[in-house]
């Protein structure tokens, strides 16, 4: 029964380690835009389109969540959350992102990727 009992709690240990080792491997930034204001709905536009794409498409692509600011709606930041860094490498080469990153360039005024360090890295988004 000890031995059952030490297995599990062995099991539970490995589990719980992996899941750390995980999320520490994972890619979290804030990218912070600001988009012309006569080009905005286009942009909405192809940047809800990337989005849909990269988290049904790709497995590495944990969370891509946009939000404007409520009185600034040209101010938009993005909270990216990748399985690692080569899930990012590869997301930044597909199709899908290409055609955001190529139909918005002059759409964005300003760009800024601030790199994150998750403060409970082990909390997932419902």
């Amino acid at each position: 029964m000890i031995l059952r009992w030490l297995f599990i709690f062995i099991l539970a240990l490995t589990t719980c380690s992996n899941v750390v080792a995980q999320d520490e491997k994972q890619m979290v930034r804030l990218a912070k835009l600001v988009i012309d204001s006569a080009q905005l709905e286009s942009y909405n536009t192809l940047l809800k389109e990337e989005i849909e794409a990269s988290v049904k498409k790709e497995p590495g692509v944990l969370t891509l969540y946009a939000v404007a600011e409520k009185n600034k709606p040209t101010h938009i930041t993005i909270l990216e959350i990748y399985a690692s860094d080569e899930a990012y490498q590869k997301h930044i080469q597909t199709p899908h992102f290409l055609k955001y990153k190529n139909g918005t360039k002059d759409m964005v005024k300003s760009l800024e990727l601030i790199e994150t360090t998750p403060l409970v890295p082990s909390m997932k988004i419902k």
